[in-house]
């Protein structure tokens, strides 16, 4: 996949959870681990968005992109 999410060393830079990210941000953990774990098609702006804001980051901090 060309498209690397790194949503997990954010998260562990700010030391939260997936749970406590997953209620603040109003998304199933279940969800939040797809994103963690790469599995993700697609995502939304305004999870993204919401995202940033409780992990005070901006978008490329979380995404990078790799040539295969």
């Amino acid at each position: 996949m060309a498209i690397i999410v790194n949503l997990d060393v954010m998260m562990a830079k700010r030391k939260i959870s997936s749970g406590e990210l997953a209620e603040k941000i109003g998304i199933t953990p279940a969800n939040l681990s797809i994103l963690k774990n790469n599995k993700a098609k697609a995502i939304r702006f305004t999870t993204l968005e919401a995202i940033c804001r409780e992990l005070d980051c901006q978008p490329a901090d979380l995404l990078e992109y790799r040539e295969d």
